[in-house]
């Protein structure tokens, strides 16, 4: 009898010491610091279709956690090592197994910046828009593609620069192809309000349009306070039919964006964006016009202005003139003072 006695408080000691030991241990692993232990706050990308033996990995080499096989076991008990939600999350310093498991369970994701502000040609922007999200530029491109073939709006290749207003947004790193383009065309619509629709409609011109004028004024432009007076020239020669003869315009049809000077065998070329031999706009934006550029054709400035020249001073600033005596007697003025000053580049040498 005091045998038995004996027997079961060996087999009450054992089983209370594993029960002592595994609820000791199950505490550690739920509630002891084990990511980023004295470390700052750091974010960890997960792409899709990461295994789980990659997040391993990545988490090990890149020191995020102390025990891998707390962290494992806690994760494999969950079920997160069999559906892994890719994006880019923030992990804290000296954050549990838990708690980090929460963050990445839950899709708890910290919102990434798109960033564009300039671009010639709408094939530059992928590159640029998907930097810091999981889409790659090749499926962006594509999901342009099948926007621009539905879109509402009647955007073509030619125009769909409008449609990218510069600025900075907050998005998810998960965000799908057509999902980024949805929300960018979002922010169209809100870009283009009742006031500013309102403004385009006075002018005569839709938003493409007005876009489309607002990139040549924005190449036009070294001095942002100039530009409204630019719109204004440039509105003044729509109304009288005049052709813009913008040489922004030409660079652009020609292709080659290294040209500095504009010469007579550009004002040649044989395209709609050649605005010397077309009156009008051309059929698209020549590059991403920022929205300073595209209020200010909308508030442009009321003048009689449809000649200019760079200023002789070379600040930045243009002449105006409303008679093409007078412009020539402006660009006579810019010739003479580029001349001294080229004379002066030759002597240096």
């Amino acid at each position: 009898m005091q045998e038995v006695s004996k027997t079961k408080l060996a087999i009450y000691l054992i089983a209370s010491t594993l029960l002592i030991t595994f609820v000791f241990y199950g505490y550690q692993i739920c509630y002891t610091p084990n990511i980023l232990v004295d470390k700052d706050d750091r974010q960890v990308i997960i792409t899709s279709g990461t295994t789980f033996r990659k997040l391993q990995e990545d988490l090990g080499k890149g020191g995020f956690v102390n025990d891998m096989v707390s962290f494992s076991f806690l994760a494999r008990l969950k079920g997160y090592d069999r559906k892994i939600s890719p994006g880019r999350f923030v992990l804290r310093r000296n954050m549990t197994n838990l708690q980090a498991l929460e963050v990445l369970t839950t899709a708890r994701q910290e919102p990434v910046r798109v960033t564009f502000t300039n671009a010639r040609i709408y094939t530059e922007l992928s590159e640029k828009i998907t930097r810091n999200v999981g889409v790659h530029p090749e499926e962006f491109d594509e999901s342009l593609d099948r926007f621009i073939a539905n879109n509402p709006e009647g955007f073509t290749r030619e125009t769909i620069m409008a449609m990218f207003i510069p600025n900075t947004y907050e998005v998810y790193f998960n965000i799908v192809p057509d999902e980024l383009v949805a929300r960018l065309y979002e922010e169209y619509k809100k870009f283009w309000n009742e006031s500013r629709l309102a403004k385009a409609k006075a002018l005569g011109l839709t938003p493409i349009e007005v876009s489309t004028l607002a990139s040549i004024v924005q190449a036009e432009n070294h001095r942002e306070d100039e530009a409204p007076r630019i719109a204004g020239l440039y509105i003044n020669r729509l109304k009288k039919n005049m052709p813009l003869q913008a040489d922004p315009t030409l660079v652009f049809a020609v292709g080659d964006f290294s040209i500095k000077r504009v010469l007579d065998k550009h004002k040649e070329v044989d395209s709609p964006y050649n605005t010397y031999k077309n009156a009008g706009l051309p059929p698209g934006p020549i590059n991403m016009p920022g929205i300073p550029m595209i209020d200010a054709v909308l508030n442009y400035e009321q003048h009689d202005y449809i000649y200019m020249c760079s200023k002789e001073d070379f600040s930045g600033y243009h002449n105006f003139a409303k008679t093409l005596s007078e412009h020539n007697r402006n660009a006579a003025a810019y010739q003479r003072a580029l001349t001294i000053e080229q004379r002066k580049a030759r002597q240096a040498k």
